[in-house]
């Protein structure tokens, strides 16, 4: 039932293993899906092709919780990882994102009353959702992040904001928040039973506090084998039910739980309770659907990545330029499994912080959108289908008319 994906050579290779389920503790796991050296991080900027050739590698190991539903790399090795100011995961220089970042901003300041509150963000990026916040709502914010740049923030916000340029630690949640929120940083941790729990401990017992987290929404993964979505930082994957699961364990009351972003993202909004809480709502109950979506996953992903590995000896049988759109960890995952030729030899991103940089194990230099038209590329592969009009009207622009396809 587990599929193993050769990928570049390994150069480090230091898993941490483990035989019980990090959210609820059961041994009642299953190995579902294998890489055996996958680039350690994603989002790093790598200076030179040298360097990106050499990065280093680790191995994923996909185990399954029969008990709670929790997907997680069994072999992943924190020490591999880095999250330091050279991290460059922002979204924010896409016109799609922007638009759905607001909405999510201006709904939670209505609906929990945010206006002149105080909010943690942990693992706050770049800070870009905390200026929203004070922004949209005059809100008081404190992120914590290894990565964050509080040069990037517009100056007439600094007044309100702080930036602590560190990995979470539990003194960081002491104080008296509206809100504590955590967008996209739960599915890097190896320990989430720990990571909430402090939170939950930090928080104590108000009531008035609404907890709000944002993951990488898992059954997508296993239901449409999106091996772009599997990848080395991430050691974690949730549905909605882990999620709730793991929330409810470490005595929060869920108040909701949403898909968002094209189904992307599940969100879970939750307040401390006394106690442990039983479920109460039916979207929590998908135990039996995610056992039956792991049992075919890795088939799912071998025949993904053939599909696609087709399309690209197509192009190199038929001397086609192919470009591929965006860099981040998505793109990783496509070039160390589907372009084994190395047939993709240009990769763009919208993001100037990213231009000049390469990409790990395979070494593609990140351009700039404005390089197209010298390009002049036949096929474009967008790594995330959610942009594909904002990228067909860049492709427009550019007075480019290639192929444009999507994962």
């Amino acid at each position: 039932m587990s599929e193993t994906l050769t990928r570049p050579d390994l150069t480090v290779d230091s898993p941490m293993g483990g035989g019980a389920c990090p959210c609820c503790g059961s041994t009642a796991l299953e190995d579902i899906f294998s890489v055996e050296k996958a680039p350690t991080n994603s989002c790093i900027l790598l200076s030179t092709r040298d360097e990106a050739m050499a990065y280093p590698t680790g191995k994923i190991k996909l185990a399954f919780c029969d008990d709670c539903g929790f997907v997680f790399n069994r072999a992943f090795d924190i020490r591999l990882t880095e999250y330091s100011g050279r991290y460059e995961e922002t979204q924010s220089f896409s016109g799609t994102f922007n638009k759905f970042h607001r909405h999510l901003a201006e709904r939670l300041i209505e609906e929990y009353d945010l206006r002149n509150g105080r909010v943690l963000e942990i693992g706050c990026g770049k800070g870009e959702f905390l200026a929203l916040l004070a922004e949209l709502g005059d809100v008081k914010g404190v992120g914590v992040d290894p990565g964050v740049h509080p040069d990037r923030i517009d100056p007439a916000l600094a007044s309100r904001l702080e930036f602590i340029p560190a990995m979470f630690a539990p003194d960081h949640v002491q104080g008296e928040y509206d809100m504590v929120g955590c967008k996209m940083t739960l599915e890097h941790i190896p320990d989430p039973t720990e990571f909430v729990g402090t939170i939950r401990e930090g928080v104590g017992d108000s009531h008035d506090c609404i907890i709000f987290f944002q993951v990488p929404e898992a059954m997508r993964i296993l239901k449409t084998h999106a091996f772009e979505d599997v990848y080395y930082e991430h050691c974690a994957y949730f549905t909605a039910g882990s999620l709730a699961r793991l929330f409810r364990r470490n005595r929060f009351d869920i108040v909701d739980i949403k898909f968002e972003y094209d189904d992307q993202y599940l969100t879970i909004e939750a307040k401390p309770a006394a106690e442990v809480t039983a479920p109460t709502m039916a979207i929590e109950n998908d135990l039996d659907e995610v056992r039956t979506s792991v049992r075919s996953f890795a088939e799912g992903l071998r025949k993904t990545i053939a599909t696609w590995r087709e399309r690209l000896a197509k192009a190199r049988k038929n001397n086609e330029t192919v470009l591929i759109w965006g860099s981040g960890s998505k793109a990783v995952s496509f070039l160390t499994a589907v372009d084994v030729d190395r047939t993709v030899k240009y990769v763009t991103d919208i993001n100037p912080n990213r231009h000049g940089h390469f990409m790990p194990s395979t070494g593609q230099e990140i351009i700039s959108p404005e390089r197209l038209g010298e390009i002049k590329p036949d096929l474009v592969i967008a790594m995330n289908r959610i942009y594909k009009d904002e990228i067909r009207s860049d492709l427009d622009k550019a007075g480019v008319t290639p192929e444009l396809l999507a994962l």
